[in-house]
C-alpha cells in the first residue's frame, strides 16, 4: 500500500494518508487483523482493512505495538491497550488516519463532487453558505472540516449547521481553519488544517 503522506507532529502524534492498491488478502496480512465479515461490499472491506493497516503504521511510528481497534458506545474508534486518540476517514481509493496522545483528533477525506452544493443548506450556517458560494472546493473543505469536528467530539446529537462552526477563510492549496463545537453549554475551539489535491480534500485537527 503506497504511503502517500505521513506527517509526524511529535513522537506521539501525527497523521497519514494511503492509496489502496492491494488485494483484500494482502491488506489483511499487513494490518494483522481479521476481516469483519458483516461488511459485504468489496470496496468497504478494503477500506476497513486499509484503515486498520494505516492506524497500525501510525501506532508503530509512536514506538508502540498495535493490538487492534475497538469502538465506544457512540461508535468512535479507539486503540486497544493504548490511551491515544485516533480518527479514521476513507474515500476509495484513499484512507486517512490521525493519532495523538492527548488531543481528541478528527480527520476527514473527501473527493469534491457537485452533490455538496445540494446538501450545503443542511450542513452550513448562513455565514458559511455565503462564504462558500458556488465553489465546490470550498464546500468540500467546509464539509471535511465539519466532519473532523464531529469526529473529534465523538458523540451524537450534533447538528452540523448549528453546532459545528467554521470561520470563513481564503481558499488556498493548504491552510489553517478555525473551527468550534457549540452545544448545550459545551464549547470548544478547535484549530484545523486543510490541504487540497487534484482528486481529494483533507482536513484534520491541528496538533
Amino acid at each position: 500500500m503506497p504511503l502517500v503522506k505521513l506527517q509526524k507532529d511529535n513522537a506521539q502524534s501525527g497523521w497519514a494518508l494511503w492509496f489502496i492498491t492491494e488485494s483484500e488478502e494482502t491488506l489483511q496480512a499487513i494490518g494483522g487483523v481479521t476481516m469483519d465479515d458483516s461488511i459485504s461490499s468489496y470496496t468497504k472491506r478494503v477500506e476497513w482493512l486499509a484503515g486498520r493497516a494505516l492506524v497500525k503504521e501510525l501506532v508503530e511510528q509512536c514506538g508502540l505495538d498495535f493490538y487492534g481497534i475497538k469502538k465506544n458506545e457512540f461508535g468512535k474508534p479507539a486503540l486497544i491497550n493504548h490511551p491515544h486518540h485516533i480518527s479514521l476517514s476513507h474515500s476509495y481509493p484513499y484512507v486517512a488516519a490521525q493519532i495523538d496522545l492527548h488531543l481528541e483528533v478528527g480527520i476527514d477525506l473527501e473527493q469534491p463532487k457537485s452533490k455538496l452544493l445540494n446538501i450545503a443548506p443542511r450542513i452550513l450556517s448562513s455565514a458559511e453558505l455565503a462564504d462558500a458560494g458556488e465553489d465546490i472546493l470550498k464546500h468540500c473543505v467546509y464539509w471535511c472540516a465539519k466532519e473532523a469536528l464531529y469526529k473529534s467530539y465523538g458523540k451524537r446529537g450534533l447538528h452540523f449547521a448549528d453546532h459545528l462552526l467554521v470561520k470563513p477563510f481564503e481558499l488556498a492549496r493548504m491552510g489553517d481553519l478555525q473551527g468550534s463545537i457549540e452545544i448545550n453549554g459545551f464549547s470548544r475551539q478547535l484549530p484545523l488544517q486543510y490541504r487540497i489535491q487534484p482528486d481529494y480534500v483533507l482536513v484534520c485537527t491541528k496538533i
